[in-house]
């Protein structure tokens, strides 16, 4: 159920990412076309910084799902269990306490924009611009939450319960199983007298 959800909501995240990355490739080519031809847009400021900044929320909430964001991993997966485990829950708190900080102040300022709408385009509400804040924020814990238990578990090593986790020692004719290893899959060309 929880990985069905991850690779739904990663899908979804992957959508946005996209979408946004060609609407602000979009809104700058047509902001540079039309300035080289005299007539500059009176909106392309305003609108691609609003998409940078909903690329930015999106983006990250991507990059939460993925575990890409900037840290220690490699010293944090290095420590025993023991070690590790506090300073996994340690910073999911702080990161959890951020990202609530954020949607709650996010929520606020949506509240407090009321009518406003955009100085460029007045037909498009400061709500609109400013919801990525409170739905960013509130995506990136969901993020954290729905990978926790890999980051809890620890990092895969190339030994697991059973032995090996799908790693074949060099000039072993058989898979991982003990079976006949097939061609490209896991089996080496001329070992064990096959060809």
């Amino acid at each position: 159920m929880r990985r069905r959800f991850r690779k739904i909501l990663q899908r979804a995240l992957e959508f946005a990412v996209v979408g946004l990355m060609v609407a602000l490739a979009l809104v700058v080519v047509l902001g540079v076309v039309f300035r080289r031809l005299g007539a500059a847009l009176v909106w392309y400021d305003e609108v691609a910084s609003i998409i940078l900044a909903w690329l930015t929320f999106y983006g990250a909430a991507l990059a939460a799902l993925h575990r890409a964001h900037i840290g220690f991993p490699k010293l944090v997966d290095g420590l025993a269990p023991r070690f590790r485990r506090p300073l996994v829950l340690l910073g999911e708190v702080f990161v959890l306490a951020f990202f609530s900080v954020t949607a709650w102040a996010g929520w606020r300022v949506f509240g407090i924009l009321g009518g406003e709408t955009l100085v460029s385009l007045p037909w498009v509400p400061q709500r609109l611009a400013h919801s990525v804040i409170p739905i960013g924020a509130i995506l990136f814990i969901i993020a954290e939450l729905v990978t926790l238990p890999e980051v809890w578990a620890g990092p895969v090593s190339l030994d697991d319960e059973n032995g090996r986790d799908g790693v074949q020692e060099p000039g072993d004719g058989r898979s991982v199983d003990g079976g006949p290893g097939a061609p490209g899959e896991g089996a080496t060309a001329g070992s064990g007298g096959a060809s």
